[in-house]
């Protein structure tokens, strides 16, 4: 994507940088607050906001609880549920919310991860790129579409490199933040190959900027992840060269 990037940072707490008097679940805010959390984009946490009962039900017991609140939704917008196009939707969208879009909430749905001692002694960076992203903001629940790269150096052992996609992809869907998704993938990778060397850049569109408020269909919005010998300026333009952003 060559469209106008948004570079976005983040603290050492992974919060964003700036000033909003909110906690995560943002019970302290006002209205204006929480609203104003919405329109910029903002991560408050890097794990993903979860109730201690997420899990409680099962998915067939929430597709059935999505299917007739979004059922409730379409009559308050005045659709007609007795019209053949629209008499399957409320399930159909019940069942792409647990079972596809956000399937990445689910623990019980992370993908097995294996890796292998790195016999062939590679000791230069590897790069994937031009991995597919597909999200959602949590904010609007709007599509986040774009592409992550990923590079780490070996410390030993190698993964798999579609391991590396269904990593992106777990930590994808869900409704997120694209800061807290970068981050999320870095750590994951962290754990999985016991290194700090990893490097995570992703550039996606925000439907929620292009379809709504300012309707901005051309830019798009990057951020990165250094760690290790990432944070070295001349190992990190050597990834950037490669993913050529």
């Amino acid at each position: 994507m060559n469209e106008k990037p948004i570079f976005i940072g983040m603290n050492g707490n992974g919060r964003m940088n700036g000033k909003l008097n909110v906690n995560h679940h943002g019970h302290n805010g006002s209205e204006e607050q929480i609203s104003e959390i919405g329109d910029m984009h903002v991560a408050t946490s890097i794990d993903t906001p979860l109730r201690k009962d997420a899990f409680d039900l099962s998915d067939t017991e929430k597709v059935a609880l999505i299917e007739e609140k979004f059922r409730d939704i379409l009559k308050i917008l005045g659709m007609d549920l007795t019209d053949d196009s629209l008499r399957g939707t409320p399930q159909r969208v019940a069942k792409m919310y647990v079972k596809e879009i956000f399937y990445g909430l689910n623990p019980a749905n992370k993908p097995a991860i294996s890796v292998f001692d790195n016999k062939f002694k590679y000791g230069e960076m590897l790069v994937e790129k031009e991995i597919q992203v597909q999200s959602f903001c949590e904010h609007h629940f709007l599509p986040i579409v774009g592409r992550a790269h990923v590079g780490y150096v070996s410390n030993g052992v190698v993964i798999g490199l579609s391991k590396i996609n269904r990593i992106v992809d777990y930590f994808a869907r869900r409704p997120q933040v694209q800061e807290r998704l970068t981050v999320q993938i870095a750590n994951d990778l962290k754990k999985a190959l016991n290194t700090d060397d990893i490097a995570v850049v992703i550039d996606a569109k925000h439907m929620c900027v292009s379809c709504r408020g300012i309707q901005d269909d051309h830019s798009s919005t990057v951020t990165a992840e250094y760690s290790g010998k990432f944070k070295d300026r001349a190992t990190r333009e050597e990834f950037l060269k490669y993913i050529r952003l």
